[in-house]
Formats: structure tokens, C-alpha cells, sequence
């Protein structure tokens, strides 16, 4: 009796990054076949469609769970949550329905998030929540979110405050290990109880923004500064 097995990887070129899928088939016979699919207009628009669905499901485990991640990767969705109506009206890099910052502090938040995104390209947005009070998956469109965007959700509903989803170039370019040590570092329960969750938000923004600066490389980002 065959069984199907579909793998998937990612391969980078200088132009893009697509996903090929190859289908493996093993008997009891320990024979194998492999097969790469065709490369057309129907499979790239379903392998499209697949990113566009994960990254919404990412996002609905991150924005609405407030999971932590480990590194970076795919929460498990549970209980989406999805309100608009919590959403300021107008544009901001910097939303706070916590109130874990003053105003002076989410203005300059702001200024850096402003300045890393001209320096760098990516684009680190921040959400301060107590879920399940939370705009949740409403904030994609808001902020447009794609694969050079960082979502950095403070919440310490799960104990660990800080929690991210990073943007697929983000990640070519970030070591996964450095969001884990970030966490480790300023958003353990000792740390924000201590200082105040204001202070781990302030930690974290410029962490990330002192790695983004940094020359892509086998050591960068080694240090949570």
C-alpha cells in the first residue's frame, strides 16, 4: 500500500522566492518516486493563496492569543478575535488599548519605528493588548501587514509580554534564535513586573531596532542589546 507524502521547502534566487512542492511516494517496498509538480499560472496563484491563508492564520494566533513564540513561526489559533472597532482612527505605527504607555512614550516609539523603516526597509508595527480586548486580526489591513513586517504584540496575559510575528524577508535576514533571547531577556514575568510593562515595550523596540541596523551576517544580531 503506497502512502503520499508532500513536502515543501523554500527556494531563494536573486529575482523571488516561490515554494516547490514535491510529492514522494514509498511502498512497503521501500521504493520511492519523486515528482515536481508543473510550473503554472494555476499553481502559483494556489501556492499564493496558501501564503495569503497562513498569514492569516499566523496572524490570528499571534494577534489574538498573544501566543509566545519560540523563535518565529505559526501560533495555533484557538479563538480568533477580530475588532475593528478598536482601532484608532487614524494611522499609527503604535497601538495601545493596554494603556501601558503614556502618550510621550508612544510618540517616541513612533519616531524610532519611523526612522528603522527608512534605515532598513522593514517595518516594525507595535500592539499593547490584555487579550481577548484586542482589534486582533483587524490590524492586518490597518497596517498592511506583509512579509517585511514585524507585528510585535506586548501582552502579559501568558506571562511572557512579548510576542512576535515576523515577515518572511525579515526572516532570511534575522537568526530565529535572536527572538527567543529578546523574549527571554525583556519580557519574562521577573522583568515587566519589576520595571513595568512600559518599560519591556521600550526594552524590545530598541532591540529590534539596534539588529535591523546591523550588517546581515553569520553573527549579527548575537546580542540582545
Amino acid at each position: 500500500m503506497a502512502v503520499l507524502q508532500l513536502h515543501s521547502f523554500r527556494i531563494r534566487n536573486t529575482s523571488t522566492n516561490f515554494t516547490r512542492v514535491v510529492a514522494t511516494v514509498s511502498s512497503s517496498a521501500s521504493s520511492r518516486q519523486s515528482v515536481t509538480t508543473p510550473k503554472s499560472n494555476d499553481f502559483v496563484r494556489l501556492v499564493s493563496k496558501f501564503k495569503s491563508n497562513s498569514l492569516s492564520f499566523a496572524l490570528s494566533g499571534t494577534l489574538a492569543l498573544a501566543v509566545t513564540l519560540s523563535g518565529v513561526g505559526f501560533a495555533e489559533a484557538k479563538v480568533g478575535v477580530n475588532k475593528p472597532e478598536l482601532l484608532p482612527k487614524e494611522f499609527t505605527t503604535v497601538i495601545d488599548v493596554a494603556g501601558f504607555l503614556s502618550d510621550g512614550q508612544e510618540k517616541r516609539l513612533a519616531k524610532e519605528i519611523d526612522s528603522i523603516e527608512k534605515d532598513t526597509g522593514f517595518k516594525l508595527r507595535v500592539l499593547a493588548q490584555n487579550y481577548p480586548d484586542t482589534p486582533g486580526l483587524a490590524i492586518k489591513d490597518f497596517w498592511q501587514v506583509d512579509d517585511r513586517t514585524i507585528v510585535f504584540v506586548a501582552d502579559p496575559t501568558f506571562g511572557n509580554i512579548l510576542n512576535f510575528n515576523v515577515g518572511e524577508t525579515v526572516d532570511l535576514d534575522i537568526p530565529r534564535s535572536f527572538w527567543s533571547r529578546l523574549a527571554g531577556k525583556y519580557g519574562n514575568m521577573f522583568y515587566w513586573k519589576e520595571k513595568g510593562e512600559d518599560a519591556s515595550v521600550e526594552a524590545a523596540v530598541m532591540a529590534i531596532s539596534n539588529c535591523l541596523r546591523e550588517p546581515v551576517g553569520a553573527t549579527n544580531c548575537a546580542e540582545v542589546k
